[in-house]
């Protein structure tokens, strides 16, 4: 089966998404000539290179230490699918990998659906996953997760976009709000300490705004947005110099940003041609906190048999 296309229009917004991931492939606010997400027509990519480029990424999102975590009386082993060591995104069966069936569809939505194996990638319990996606006025996309499992797993689902605003090729000069008071270190590994930190007095305190900047401080991390996964609040705002901006909203405890240092996509390109390359966009996911099954203070990412899974994340564009 090859992956499909499914456009979703209101008229303010027009979005492009594939069954491949269940990807947001392009991004089109009404009135500019260029995608506000890196993607790009070139399927290959999504296998090499761009693997998590748009894509709801799972069963796990973010790193787990060792590729390894308790779960009740046992130890699970999974995919060390990062130099050997720790587990990125479920590994290299994540969800971001599988190609998802379109089980409905609309001029404004799309919901896939992907079955889940017990066992897959080290993760037990027959789980099944629903996204939608959907564009609502005033030019917003919303996705909705939901997902159930006949036996206790982890699921913490996130989708995987990079934003660039204003077209340039690059995440210099926008500008980035983050209200998180913590957030999580990590060693050179991307494993954390298993501590949230005051951002107070650090590069990390995002809350009056901080503006990309050649040479600036680095950032593949995890902002405590909350303590638990609750009802919808605000979990950033990215402001392009041209004055497009993004408004994002979350139901999920944390917020990883990733300021797209280490992107490489060559010799694949982008809608204009030519390749991605550092600081190309800016990966903003919305999740629980990394490594949460091996850190205990951390907020739990537990679904037990008959629980019912449920993530809600919005992203609102205007232009000035």
């Amino acid at each position: 089966m090859s992956a499909r296309q499914f456009v979703i229009s209101n008229g303010a917004l027009e979005v492009r998404l594939l069954t491949l991931g269940a990807t947001v492939q392009e991004v089109l606010l009404a009135g500019l000539p260029y995608s506000l997400t890196l993607g790009t027509g070139e399927l290959a990519a999504y296998g090499r290179g761009m693997e998590y480029f748009g894509a709801l990424v799972g069963p796990v999102a973010n790193r787990i230490a060792g590729g390894s975590a308790p779960l009740g009386m046992k130890r699970l082993q999974f995919d060390r699918n990062e130099r050997g060591v720790t587990t990125l995104h479920s590994g290299r069966t994540g969800t971001h990998a599988k190609l998802w069936e379109a089980v409905s569809a609309g001029a404004h939505y799309v919901t896939f659906k992907l079955s889940l194996p017990d066992g897959e990638g080290g993760f037990p319990g027959n789980r099944e996953v629903l996204a939608t996606y959907s564009i609502e006025l005033p030019a917003t996309l919303r996705l909705e997760v939901t997902a159930t499992t006949d036996a206790e797993t982890f699921m913490n689902f996130a989708n995987h976009s990079y934003w660039c605003l204003d077209g340039s090729g690059s995440i210099l000069g926008h500008k980035l709000t983050v209200p998180a008071d913590r957030y999580v270190p990590v060693d050179r590994t991307g494993i954390p300490d298993g501590q949230a930190h005051p951002v107070e007095g650090t590069d990390f305190d995002l809350r009056a705004g901080h503006t990309f900047t050649q040479g600036g401080p680095n950032f593949d991390h995890n902002f405590c947005l909350s303590d638990q996964r609750s009802q919808m609040h605000h979990a950033c705002t990215l402001e392009a110099p041209n004055g497009v901006t993004m408004v994002m909203e979350t139901t999920e405890a944390g917020l990883q940003v990733y300021d797209g240092a280490r992107i490489d996509s060559a010799p694949w390109t982008g809608p204009d041609g030519a390749p991605y390359g550092p600081y190309a966009g800016v990966a903003l996911e919305a999740q629980g906190w990394p490594d949460a099954p091996n850190r205990p203070a951390f907020p739990r990412i537990n679904l037990q048999a008959g629980q019912k899974y449920q993530q809600e994340t919005h992203w609102r564009f205007s232009r000035g």
